[in-house]
């Protein structure tokens, strides 16, 4: 079942997720909305406070990045295979330059700005099943990991864009938490008069 994605300005996206446990009620039946929900969407990552739950889970499915021919054929190789639920992931260490990339988010369409991140990332999490990995990702896959395990600790891109930035986007995020916009997918405004 596609879900509503919760747009900018609710307060679901500002929680610090809980960890979860596999007795999660209906934990399989949510994974699979919410894969349904990001392709619908076309989007490469959903974490749980997107679709209002303010738990330690998300998705990534890099693959549409496998295209993307400024990439090395390495990289290309790895994205092309980078689907994973990500359930009570921590980040272990972060190393390397900062890079610049043009990141967008589903709950804040339209909007899309250069973020800096770290090129590399050292990560533990549970997959569907709860069994525990630990894996050490750099590039696109580190970016979108990244990118997702923010909204599991209540931190938006946007958060991280110079305080110029943010008053030049103002208005438009202003928009978005009114419903103010028309995205292609299903969305939930915290704003619209009822």
């Amino acid at each position: 079942m596609i879900l509503p994605i919760v747009a900018y300005g609710d307060p679901v996206l500002r929680k610090v997720g809980i960890e979860i446990d596999k007795d999660y009620p209906n934990l399989q039946e949510l994974i699979a909305n919410m894969k349904e929900t990001m392709h619908n969407a076309h989007g490469v990552g959903l974490a749980a406070p997107q679709i209002g739950k303010a738990i330690r889970l998300f998705l990534v499915d890099a693959t549409p990045f496998a295209d993307d021919e400024d990439l090395s054929e390495k990289e290309r190789a790895f994205l092309k295979d980078f689907k994973h639920v990500f359930i009570n992931p921590k980040i272990l260490k972060e190393e390397g330059d900062e890079w610049p990339f043009n990141e967008g988010c589903l709950s804040i369409p339209d909007v899309r700005e250069d973020v800096f991140r770290q090129e590399q990332i050292t990560i533990a999490y549970q997959d569907e099943n709860f069994e525990k990995h630990t894996a050490t990702i750099n590039g696109l896959a580190a970016r979108v990991f990244q990118h997702e395990y923010d909204h599991i600790e209540g931190i938006l891109f946007t958060d991280k864009l110079s305080s110029l930035k943010k008053r030049l986007i103002k208005k438009k995020l202003e928009n978005i938490s009114k419903g103010k916009i028309n995205p292609e997918y299903r969305m939930r405004f915290p704003n619209l008069k009822k």
